[in-house]
């Protein structure tokens, strides 16, 4: 495909509405408009029309996106074609359906004029350079072929090394394909990533001011309703005959109640907003957004906030023990890395854990009597830490744990899982941080996770 040319962008959406908005948008942008009103025809158009990209509306009436999606992917003339869901739905999972169905991304209604634009230019992009690459990647092929065939009369030599050439080729054009597969990949995550850590910054500031004005004004409360007992006690002493209706009022109150249980009232308040504010300094903490830079940081303040966002999960249930924490921690330095990727690493394994751990305890074949997740450091060897995260879970099979860091990969059922989470995992270990990130694990023996970072990156200007 020439890149100059003029992209074609097919539209489906039953909305009129929608229809008359996103034609206009991308015809003033340049692109060139085809739309459908129904699944139906959407697949018939395609297939003698075939499009640059795919604008797909989730729901319609008869075939609805995800149908139209699947079929589209299974016809070998339309499997290629991006395909951009358009949906309305805040759900995930509907949003990580569409993903694992083939959708390369999706836009949520109402439509944003420069969102929607920025979305198809960059698949736009992608699908042209990847549509290049393959060309020229053709052209050599078929000119090293004729001089292969040249070759093979004269020198036998010459023919093996051009075959040596092709097969090199073809294993950089792989790598090429699994490269761009995986920045689609981190284009979506990190957008995700991106806007649930400036929501889950602003909440905190927004909780946290109302939580320390109250916190702070809990003294003076204290204080005062000190003195008004005091004074309430020194009017009993001074005039111990009330008249009749101080009498009435006093037992209809049960004031020495309200004397003995207003301080206990109070200290109780201070305790829950220390904690309110305890959670919302670890959930600041945990979130980090906006700690984009590698800096020296307390490896062991990453894990407890981790825990302390992750501790209503381990509390008992009507029906499911407690799943008790086990701390080991080693005398740790201060650690070179990206706070909240980690923190997002931690939190994936951990969710992992007490995940396999809750449905162990559901299976009445496997019942785990003390449910338990160990956490492990230590310094390894002069220059690494090594970070273990254990559980007594179900363990996973030696089939499934080749494929744990797989992009999409789950076994969790449908609606649980995007399959993403370790496969992010693995990449902040070992590409961003240089690292190593093992699974070790065997049916009904629990799980291991091992995580070893450097303790200063490699090439990188510290921050303090």
């Amino acid at each position: 495909m020439n890149t100059s040319e003029t992209n074609l962008v097919l539209i489906v959406d039953d909305t009129p509405t929608n229809l008359e908005v996103l034609s206009d948008a991308l015809t003033d942008a340049g692109f060139e408009v085809a739309v459908a009103t129904s699944g139906e025809s959407a697949i018939e158009q395609v297939e003698y029309d075939p499009p640059d990209l795919i604008l797909l509306d989730i729901m319609m009436v008869g075939i609805d996106g995800f149908e139209t999606c699947y079929q589209l992917k299974q016809n070998p003339l339309t499997k290629d074609i991006p395909i951009i869901f358009m949906t309305a739905l805040n759900d995930m999972v509907d949003k990580v359906k569409g993903l694992s169905l083939g959708a390369v991304d999706y836009i949520t209604k109402p439509f944003q004029k420069a969102e929607v634009l920025a979305r198809i230019q960059i698949h736009i992009k992608l699908r042209n350079y990847l549509n290049l690459a393959l060309d020229e990647q053709n052209i050599r092929l078929k000119q090293e072929i004729i001089e292969r065939t040249i070759a093979e009369t004269a020198l036998q030599k010459l023919t093996q090394e051009l075959e040596h050439r092709v097969i090199e080729r073809t294993q950089e054009l792989s790598k090429a394909l699994y490269k761009l597969q995986k920045t689609q990949v981190q284009l979506v995550q990190t957008e995700k990533l991106a806007t649930l850590g400036q929501l889950a910054a602003g909440l905190a500031h927004e909780i946290n001011n109302p939580v320390n004005f109250i916190h702070a004004n809990l003294f003076h409360v204290n204080d005062y309703a000190q003195s008004l007992v005091e004074l309430l006690k020194l009017y009993q002493n001074q005039f111990p005959h009330a008249t009749p209706e101080i009498i009435a009022k006093a037992k209809e109150i049960d004031i020495q109640y309200l004397l003995e249980d207003l301080p206990k009232i109070l200290f109780s308040m201070e305790i829950g907003t220390e904690r309110i504010s305890g959670i919302v300094n670890s959930f600041r903490n945990f979130c980090r957004h906006d700690e984009a830079e590698v800096k020296l940081v307390d490896i062991h303040e990453g894990l407890e906030s981790t825990l302390m966002i992750l501790h209503r999960h381990l509390k008992p249930t009507p029906d499911q023990r407690e799943i008790q924490v086990v701390k080991e921690y080693g005398s740790l330095p201060k650690v070179e890395c990206y706070p909240g990727k980690m923190n997002q690493v931690f939190m994936n394994i951990l969710s992992n854990a007490i995940d396999a751990i809750r449905e162990g305890m559901e299976n009445l074949h496997s019942c785990i009597q003390s449910p338990m997740i160990w956490i492990n450091t230590k310094v390894q060897g002069s220059d690494r830490i090594a970070i273990k995260i254990a559980d007594n879970g179900l363990g996973i099979p030696e089939n499934i744990q080749k494929r744990v860091f797989d992009p999409f990969f789950t076994t969790k059922p449908a609606g649980k899982g995007t399959g993403l989470g370790m496969s992010i995992s693995h990449q902040i270990v070992t590409e961003l941080h240089h690292g190593s990130l093992q699974c070790i694990s065997a049916p009904r023996k629990g799980a291991e996770f091992v995580i070893e970072i450097p303790i200063q990156m490699p090439h990188i200007h510290r921050i303090s």
